[in-house]
């Protein structure tokens, strides 16, 4: 089931004061940029985030899941735990690249 246009909007509102938070839908899903960097991947109403070890002890016992077919394994974040969110998203930010610009 995609996810809906609410859906993308709550995942946004939970995380808001982390950065400058915008959404791109891409595939039928969505990618959630903060400080343009993608940090959170959105997909059939599920949010997911990579497997890093800056967020381990953070989503110590967290499900893991596959945002779509061919994707590695990823962390499903919890996102009505609000503060959670907040702080798994710093740490992603910190150690993410902002995407090179295609040609």
């Amino acid at each position: 089931m995609a996810t809906t246009q609410e859906y993308i909007e709550y995942v946004c509102e939970q995380i808001t004061g982390v950065g400058e938070i915008r959404y791109k839908k891409m595939f039928g899903e969505y990618m959630v940029y903060v400080n343009e960097k993608p940090v959170l991947i959105v997909c059939n109403s599920t949010v997911y985030v990579k497997q890093l070890p800056e967020i381990n002890d953070l989503m110590e016992g967290a499900a893991i899941g596959f945002p779509y077919k061919g994707a590695k394994e990823h962390y499903i974040l919890d996102i009505d735990n609000s503060e959670l969110c907040k702080k798994v998203v710093i740490e992603l930010e910190k150690v993410t690249p902002i995407p090179k610009k295609k040609k």
